[in-house]
């Protein structure tokens, strides 16, 4: 029998608005356990809305997958789209809280949830946007710290450079986003899109703004359920008052090569 397990986040923002959590699959999990999961993705979600805002959903489904054996806290996760949309969970029943707290993947899976489901051949950029995310979501709770999330988000990259070069030298980036899985570039993928909103951050910090604060106001007026990728990046510029996300998608969308980040650039976002 499934256990619902619902909690209440009052984020002080946006007029304290709450999002309802609903655990399923709990009571699959000693009493310790559930107390620990709990206490986990309460504490998850609270984080990725101190940075990104409260989600436009009011209600946030998670649906667990205990495995009895795993080498991670997170071994897999994915987000299930639909009314509202939710986030499948396999988990390891017996990690710890600070272990589930320091992996990143339920980070990057609720930052996927700021966006609205893209096409495939925009995928990178809403797995760019997640792994971008995770790393600063870590980084504005104090689980890394600014030397690590500068060491995250450039291992991220080598491995990017790497594939790129040595794999996928001359397929373009929307091409090879709806062909990842089958090509297992999913480094390249994710990591180039990444740059994208690491250095759209860069950009945007010349006017006072950056791509958390953007993503805040378009939870409140403009996500849909679903989007092409040139809507959403013309809703950001609107929301931006620049042309930034244009700019940067004409260079990204079609690129064959991986853009140039240093560390002393990625130290100042």
């Amino acid at each position: 029998m499934k256990f619902f397990f619902v909690l209440l986040l009052l984020i002080s923002s946006f007029n304290a608005l709450a999002v309802e959590v609903v655990i399923h699959n709990l009571s699959s999990l000693s009493s310790n356990a559930q107390n620990t999961v709990s206490i986990w993705v309460n504490q998850s979600v609270e984080k990725t809305q101190n940075t990104l805002g409260p989600l436009k959903q009011t209600t946030l489904p998670i649906y667990l997958k205990p495995q009895y054996f795993a080498f991670e806290p997170v071994p897999w996760a994915t987000v299930k789209r639909n009314n509202p949309d939710g986030l499948e969970l396999h988990i390891d029943r017996y990690a710890s809280l600070n272990a589930f707290t320091k992996d990143w993947t339920l980070y990057h899976e609720l930052s996927h949830l700021y966006l609205p489901l893209l096409p495939y051949s925009g995928f990178w950029l809403s797995e760019g946007f997640a792994s971008y995310m995770q790393n600063v979501i870590m980084r504005d709770s104090g689980i890394i710290t600014q030397p690590q999330f500068v060491q995250r988000l450039n291992a991220g990259f080598d491995r990017a450079r790497l594939q790129t070069k040595t794999k996928t030298k001359t397929q373009p980036l929307n091409k090879l986003s709806a062909d990842m899985w089958k090509q297992r570039a999913q480094q390249r993928v994710y990591w180039t899109g990444a740059a994208f909103f690491a250095q759209a951050d860069l950009e945007l910090q010349k006017q006072g703004l950056s791509v958390a604060g953007i993503i805040k106001q378009y939870q409140v007026c403009c996500r849909p359920a679903r989007s092409s990728a040139k809507t959403f990046i013309k809703e950001l510029d609107k929301l931006s008052g620049s042309s930034v996300f244009t700019t940067l998608y004409a260079k990204y969308n079609t690129r064959t090569d991986f853009p140039d980040i240093s560390k002393e650039q990625l130290n100042t976002l």
